[in-house]
């Protein structure tokens, strides 16, 4: 029987050869392109931290900026490192003058307690620095991205070229929102990228620089396990914390911070998951060689990855099918519908201070200087079943157990258990928690009895202060606490 095709509509004649109408991006310079952004005085502008204190691109970019006689401008970087040195004389001289950020550390943090900002500093976590962008809250004008490998058409990826550095996750939120997206690259492909993080569409210029940055300063801070006998009898307790607390079964979930005792932690947990056969759905957050190796033996089917935090991370991003890039917001944005935070059963986090309410402190120093900032801490503490803190008595003759933080970063209300070489203190609100390690033999105390054994109590009462100089913002935009500059 012949098909009956005569009420089947004609369409458009179709062309044999499709016209490749797929726009060329390229500037000339980024001076050039920066022209083009029509930027003007007071706008936003934001940077990420991919490369870590290896990034070359928020110094160049900003003295081109400066160059170009912008200034009163709101800067809104994932986050800062000592490399960003010269950012420190650009809000001297006012062409910064508002700083939004879920991370400081170095010469930037020290001209903040100097008063040098016009404005006090939002330090962010990164999922809410994630929720104020897509809430509108942190509208930004301009996104300067730098990508380790792009094409004329804007599609970028962190996976390949001399400054790779796994996936792009912290800019993967501000282009879907900035009004110009301007990616620099030192890797410019001749062929369109097929898988790329960030997509053209979303970019409106690429410019090619000699050199993005150095990668081999990914690998920032410890990002190895510790191998210092105190510090893995802490590692231990908190690696029998988990395994003792129902949630180590088929399908576990984990995330653990890039401290020497927090990755200790985890090989030992490795250990354990290894002995009782149990494979864990995935590891996320900031990836490590230490969960790259779990990964790769067989104890998680996936690795989510919001960063790289060392070379082999990066290696396994670009080699290995499941190991995954997500957005900042798809990590921890509390108003995303599903972020991977809230789907952690354990994490482990480290800390500066811890007080009698298991507040944690990782903003201040205890010299009145910002020495980091939340990042994933509170969002990843708000998110899990199971927050394990990981800390030692004292650092440099300083007691880390207080009666009261120097500045709350992760309220203790969401904070489970303070593990350090004297025992293990266990939330009052985590009553059966407690119970479970008791009856595992594990060496429970008391917060004030972890308080004396590190002289806390003892810990001089904090003199005069100087005007703010920051406010640390919870995840949901509130402030969980206000920071002063140093008394003179």
């Amino acid at each position: 029987m012949t098909k009956d095709t005569r009420t089947v509509p004609a369409g458009p004649p179709i062309s044999e050869r499709a016209a490749n109408t797929a726009p060329d991006k390229r500037a000339p310079s980024l001076a050039a392109a920066l022209r083009a952004t029509g930027l003007r005085d007071g706008a936003t502008v934001s940077f990420h931290h991919h490369l870590r204190n290896g990034d070359a691109l928020l110094n160049l970019a900003m003295d081109r900026i400066a160059a170009l006689g912008v200034g009163d401008l709101h800067l809104a970087p994932s986050s800062l490192f000592p490399v960003h040195a010269p950012l420190a004389d650009h809000i001297r001289r006012g062409t910064v003058t508002r700083l939004s950020t879920a991370y400081v550390s170095g010469p930037v943090a020290q001209a903040l307690a100097e008063g040098a900002l016009q404005t006090p500093a939002a330090l962010q976590t990164h999922g809410g620095r994630a929720r104020a962008i897509e809430a509108g809250e942190l509208p930004i004008d301009l996104a300067i991205v730098a990508a380790p490998m792009a094409d004329a058409q804007g599609n970028l990826t962190g996976a390949h070229g001399p400054a790779a550095c796994g996936p792009l996750g912290y800019p993967m939120v501000d282009v879907a929102r900035a009004r110009h997206v301007i990616a620099v690259t030192d890797c410019l492909s001749d062929r369109p990228l097929t898988e790329p993080e960030i997509p053209g569409g979303r970019v409106d210029q690429v410019v090619t620089v000699p050199r993005l940055g150095d990668a081999g300063q990914i690998v920032s801070g410890t990002t190895r396990p510790t191998e210092k006998p105190q510090a893995l009898q802490i590692a231990t307790l908190a690696a029998r914390v988990i395994a003792e607390s129902g949630l180590l079964t088929d399908g576990f979930s984990f995330q653990t911070g890039a401290g020497g005792i927090s990755l200790a932690a985890a090989r030992d947990l490795g250990h354990i998951m290894a002995e009782r056969g149990v494979t864990g759905s995935f590891a996320s957050g900031g990836i490590t060689g230490t969960l790259v190796d779990l990964f790769r033996a067989g104890l998680f089917a996936e690795l989510l990855d919001v960063q790289c935090f060392d070379l082999a991370a990066v290696a396994s991003f670009r080699e290995d099918a499941a190991h995954r890039a997500i957005s900042a917001s798809a990590y921890a944005n509390p108003r995303h519908r599903d972020p991977v935070a809230h789907r952690l059963d354990a994490v482990i986090l480290g800390a500066a201070e811890v007080d009698l309410d298991f507040n944690v402190n990782v903003t201040l120093g205890a010299d009145g200087v910002i020495l980091g900032g939340s990042g994933g801490h509170a969002d990843t503490a708000a998110g899990a079943k199971l927050t394990v803190i990981t800390t030692a008595l004292t650092a440099r003759g300083t007691p880390k157990i207080v009666p009261r933080v120097a500045c709350v970063t992760t309220p203790g209300a969401t904070v489970d258990v303070v593990v350090t070489e004297a025992g293990i203190a266990v939330n009052p609100r985590a009553a059966a928690l407690a119970d479970r390690l008791r009856h595992a033999g594990l060496p429970l105390v008391a917060m004030a009895d972890l308080m004396r054994a590190a002289g806390g109590e003892n810990r001089p009462c904090s003199g005069p202060k100087g005007p703010v100089v920051a406010v640390s913002e919870y995840r949901d935009g509130r402030v969980t606490d206000v920071i002063h500059a140093p008394a003179p």
